[in-house]
């Protein structure tokens, strides 16, 4: 147990001490802790306290030494009485706040990290370190992310989502979601838990975050089918045929017989007959056509088109701006009938650079 001087006491052997001489006992101090010579810079350091117990950088230097023996309790306990000296004698900000991210390290070591987080956040409020508040936010993130691998438990997640099939058969889509969330926070990396709660998402018509959870899924297993048959799903409950109809053939290509995945892309190609002008319109909203009809090159070519649909074959050979074409072609903004030409190699972007136009009309485009 650490003891220390009262600082009435302190003021009294200030009076009698010598700080020049207490400087030079420090200095003795840091020359031993560099040689990592720590007993002896203990001692140093403990007659610069005796000679002058007002001087905050005594306390710092010794709770470094600390520090370096990995004897972070006396480290942490120094550092708050440097702080209290500082204080009392009107000590530099950074001083303080350098005795305070000391502490900040020492309980980091010890693995408190919500105790050494408000050290920092103290150390900050004192003195904006660049380094301590780099240290503070790591912390930060390293303390949720504990926090959330606590709190996985993969037989609690697969109770939740038992009790949100439970009431999602039962048409209570809330409740449902309750428990699907809880099973996503007990099991985050489960793909099926994904799937699920976009099922229940689509039931509330909260379709962006349906197809977000779609997206979850397949990033999680890429080999689970359901989630792109459900993602077809949400696209086609968002009148999006196109892109539905992408998700179903990536089905198809993980499983070519799956029913589900077949009944999806019919249904699609069925609806896709709707009013073109009601599709052009909803493929105007489309962030990616808007993103490709403000591109000044992309309006050029189509131009281009418009009055001479041969100049296009050589854009074509460029596979991101026959990637362009072909989804305003899907999108409905372009009209285009293509031609496989003789010896198409089998990878997609082959067939797209050796397609040949016959006939392309373009319809007409306002600015978006």
């Amino acid at each position: 147990m650490l003891t220390f001087q009262s600082p009435r006491s302190s003021r009294r052997t200030s009076a009698m001490g010598n700080p020049e001489e207490a400087v030079a006992e420090k200095n003795l101090g840091n020359t031993a802790y560099k040689q990592k010579d720590f007993a002896e810079a203990h001692k140093h350091y403990d007659k610069a306290i005796e000679l002058d117990p007002t001087n905050i950088t005594f306390y710092t230097n010794k709770a470094a030494a600390f520090f370096e023996e990995q004897k972070y309790d006396e480290c942490v306990e120094l550092c708050k009485k440097a702080v209290e000296v500082g204080r009392e004698h009107r000590a530099d900000f950074k001083l303080i706040a350098k005795a305070m991210a000391r502490a900040g390290n020492a309980l980091s070591k010890k693995e408190d990290y919500k105790e050494a987080l408000n050290w920092y956040e103290k150390s900050v409020s004192e003195h904006r370190d660049p380094e301590v508040v780099k240290k503070a936010k790591e912390l930060e993130k390293e303390i949720k992310e504990k926090e959330r691998l606590a709190y996985v438990n993969p037989e609690l997640a697969q109770q939740e989502k038992n009790l949100g099939n439970e009431l999602f058969k039962k048409g209570d889509y809330p409740g449902a979601m309750k428990h699907y969330n809880e099973a996503v926070k007990r099991d985050p990396d489960n793909a099926i838990l994904y799937s699920n709660r976009a099922a229940c998402y689509t039931k509330l018509m909260e379709f962006q975050r349906a197809l977000d959870d779609c997206e979850h899924c397949i990033k999680r297993d890429p080999k689970f089918i359901k989630g792109y048959i459900r993602k077809g799903a949400v696209l086609s409950a968002m009148r999006e045929w196109t892109k539905a109809k992408r998700a179903y053939e990536d089905a198809l290509a993980v499983d070519p017989s799956n029913a589900e995945a077949l009944d999806g892309l019919r249904t699609c190609f069925r609806s896709n007959d709707e009013d073109p002008e009601k599709a052009r319109e909803r493929a105007l909203e489309d962030p990616e056509v808007q993103a490709i009809l403000r591109d000044p090159g992309m309006r050029l070519l189509l131009e281009q088109m418009s009055q001479d649909p041969g100049a296009v074959r050589e854009h074509l050979q460029n596979p991101d701006i026959a990637a362009k074409l072909l989804k305003l072609r899907d999108a409905g903004i372009i009209q285009m009938r293509l031609e496989r030409a003789n010896g198409t190699k089998s990878s997609k972007t082959a067939q797209m650079v050796q397609y040949r136009i016959l006939e392309h009309s373009m319809r007409d485009m306002p600015l978006v």
